[in-house]
């Protein structure tokens, strides 16, 4: 690992350093030599913070030991993806605001592929929902697409179930550390995805899943493929903050319709009526990317 690296991988674990702080950071210094260098006075007239929260900053950065965080995450098989490696998913970095760094285990090279297709919708899907998912997805795995979801309960997890059960690849991005898999039922389900599959975190492995860090790893479900596919979502859901996102980053949203008498229904219906393709079967999704 590289000094730059090295230090960005210090920086993950400031909990005082948020995003925004370490991308600006980055466009100051690429390499972050000049972190520890400047005085409290320039850090006050670069970065707008108060001298005691820099203070601060440099000392619980201090306080941490490379070698000793690097040699547990390497027992643990986690590793560090920062954003200027060659290994970083391409359109994950065209997205407004990408992840300066991703943790993960797993196999990283099925993040070479182009063909993503992201799946979320609701924690309680119907039988329906559930048999027009298997009936969508199943013939994209046969073709080798990865399926990209949350790890959520309900249709995140029968997005990845399906792809493990047709022999295909999934990608599963979680709101916490590694160390924090969440919820715990579905713990055997992320094991399997680790030996196996792949799962993504922007945040350190020991930190706790909390409410905001949810729809912020929406971004990078959608972020991460050519276009989102919902399935099942209320009015308000996080399901339709995704698709949203997606829109935001110009990649296609698709919807399986339902039942006007549905409430489950209503968020994939209005989404549709937005402007989102309607979906029946996995054609209507190839079809978009030309590979019908």
């Amino acid at each position: 690992m590289d000094v730059k690296t090295k230090r960005l991988f210090i920086l993950s674990h400031c909990k005082r350093i948020n995003k925004q702080l370490l991308s600006r950071l980055s466009t100051q210094d690429s390499s972050f030599h000049s972190f520890l260098m400047l005085n409290e006075d320039e850090w006050e007239m670069k970065f707008h913070i108060e001298k005691e929260t820099i203070r601060l900053i440099k000392q619980e950065y201090r306080s941490y030991s490379f070698e000793e965080l690097y040699t547990t995450y390497q027992k643990q098989n986690i590793s560090f993806l920062p954003i200027f490696d060659e290994k970083y998913p391409s359109l994950l970095k065209e997205i407004p605001d990408p992840p300066p760094y991703l943790y993960y285990k797993g196999d990283i090279r099925l993040l070479d592929t182009l063909y993503h297709l992201s799946v979320v919708g609701t924690r309680h899907p119907t039988n329906y929902g559930q048999k027009a998912l298997e009936t969508v997805l199943k013939p994209l795995i046969n073709m080798n697409w990865v399926i990209v979801s949350g790890l959520a309960k309900g249709i995140d997890t029968f997005a990845h179930e399906a792809a493990i059960a047709h022999g295909g690849k999934t990608v599963a991005v979680i709101a916490g550390g590694l160390n924090h898999l969440y919820p715990r039922e579905n713990r055997p389900l992320a094991n399997q995805l680790m030996e196996h599959h792949l799962i993504l975190s922007e945040h350190s492995p020991s930190t706790p899943p909390q409410k905001w860090h949810f729809p912020k790893r929406n971004r990078i479900i959608s972020g991460l493929s050519l276009g989102t596919l919902i399935v099942q979502a209320k009015k308000r859901s996080g399901s339709l903050i995704t698709a949203y996102q997606a829109l935001e980053q110009n990649r296609e949203v698709f919807a399986i319709p339902g039942s006007i008498f549905d409430d489950f229904s209503a968020g994939t219906n209005e989404l549709i009526r937005n402007g989102a393709k309607l979906v029946m079967d996995a054609n209507d999704i190839l079809e978009e990317f030309y590979l019908k």
